[in-house]
């Protein structure tokens, strides 16, 4: 075995693997709490039955990808990069798809399904990276701010500090509240121990915020800690029951955007955590077919189980400083993640005043990318501020992406470098357009 993770060549050893695996699961466990309540759509009032997903069946969902996903990239890839359900994705599937947009969730999910095996024949026949290098760098980065964007405008309301105000459209929740004062320290004890550095700020920050939620009487102390694992029957097996329920207009965008998400969050999380590992060679990303296979086939398995896409985690840099090399950081964190099955009585105290903190500091660590883009450039800031402000403000990702898509070769052309445009652009904008003329039929 560790000839065959090449421990030597790497300077690892089983224990600093363990130690990364331990650490990379620790950084990001708080996903197992945050998609089961963003699929159920547990934090929206009066919801009508059946219209979010079963909870805890989510959860086992959850669980279960992360770990195939995480063995699949450990063992075939051999990156010490665990997947997991992606943040932003999955609000994109919960309250655009189901709830704006009106999709049933089983649809939605088949959705998820045909984007998994689009990544695969994209990556088994090469044309993943055309895709990925024909959308500008600019849009990418506009994309992942905006996603943050809408992550945190979800948290604020979650946890009541943003309300709905009939004069100006939103205004400032009664902070004095309890669920609302919990979620506040929630964000505040967040905030610092990821200003120290604390691998495992985010779930630590949860397990605070729950523990004095306890404390204080506003959350309901759970009657177990470990207990039986949650059927996943009313989740399995919905993606392929449903697969006809896909071809419409709306759909066609859903799966698009599904797409391109998980293609610039995995092709973004590849290249940052290899090159932190040092395993870059001459600039370039071995075995990347392997690795980009890896997150096609998680998000694939993890349609079927239950599951919005499945993505490689940026949070696995924090593993990688533990001293994690090699593939086997990540077979241990998906060990990990199959003994959080136990854990899933946890989920009564995992209310929308614990999640919302998660939901603004991931939010916050993703609207970074605003950095990256040239906003002296005109013909660049006003498809990427259109990408980025239509988000939230749409409560829509789908709705930023298409605007953004729309209005770049529209500057672009204008300013003369449309020449600089690859033809899949002008196709997208072509599509997103038709989104728009169909939106409301």
């Amino acid at each position: 075995m560790k000839r065959y993770f090449q421990f030597d060549e790497l300077g690892t050893s089983y224990r600093k693997e363990f130690i990364a695996g331990l650490t990379t699961f620790l950084s990001m466990a708080y996903i197992l709490f945050v998609n089961p309540a963003t699929l159920s759509l547990s934090t929206v009032p009066d919801l009508p039955k059946g219209v979010g997903m079963d909870q805890g069946a989510v959860f086992v969902a959850t669980a279960l990808a992360a770990a195939i996903g995480s063995l699949i990239m450990g063992i075939f890839a051999r990156y010490p990069i665990a997947l997991a359900p992606g943040m932003g994705i999955n609000a994109f599937f919960s309250y655009t798809v189901i709830l704006t947009m009106g999709i049933p969730w089983q649809t939605a999910i088949a959705g998820t399904l045909v984007s998994g095996i689009l990544f695969i024949i994209l990556t088994a026949t090469g044309l993943r990276e055309k895709v990925i290098n024909a959308i500008p760098i600019e849009l990418k980065h506009a994309v992942a701010a905006g996603i943050g964007l809408f992550i945190a405008f979800i948290g604020f309301q979650n946890a009541g500090i943003i309300v709905n105000n009939d004069a100006v459209l939103v205004g400032l929740g009664d902070l004095t509240k309890g669920t609302t004062l919990l979620a506040i320290f929630g964000v505040v004890i967040t905030v610092i121990l990821m200003t120290r550095g604390l691998n495992g700020a985010v779930f630590f920050g949860m397990v605070v915020t729950a523990i004095v939620g306890m404390l204080t009487g506003l959350i309901k102390t759970p009657d177990a800690v470990v207990g039986a694992v949650p059927s996943i029957a009313p989740t399995f097996g919905a993606a392929l029951t449903h697969i006809g329920d896909i071809f419409t207009l709306k759909m066609l965008v859903v799966i698009l955007t599904f797409f391109f998400i998980d293609f610039f969050d995995t092709a973004g999380t590849l290249v940052a955590v290899a090159n932190q590992a040092g395993l870059m060679k001459d600039n370039k990303l071995p075995r990347a077919g392997k690795a980009m296979f890896a997150d096609a086939a998680a998000t694939t398995v993890g349609a079927v189980l239950g599951t919005s896409t499945t993505t490689a985690y940026i949070e696995s840099s924090a593993g990688v400083a533990a001293g994690g090399r090699s593939g086997f950081t990540a077979v241990v964190a998906a060990g990990f993640f199959l003994l959080a099955l136990f854990f899933s009585p946890l989920l009564a105290v995992v209310t929308p005043a614990v999640t919302a903190p998660a939901l603004i500091i991931v939010g916050i660590l993703m609207v970074s990318s605003l950095g990256e883009i040239d906003w002296k450039k005109f013909e660049v800031a006003v498809p990427a501020f259109f990408t980025v402000i239509a988000m939230p403000l749409t409560y829509s990702i789908a709705t930023g992406i298409a605007v953004g898509f729309i209005f770049y070769p529209i500057t672009m052309v204008m300013k003369g470098r449309g020449r600089e445009i690859h033809p899949i652009m002008y196709g997208m904008a072509v599509i997103f357009v038709l989104y728009f003329i169909f939106l409301k039929e």
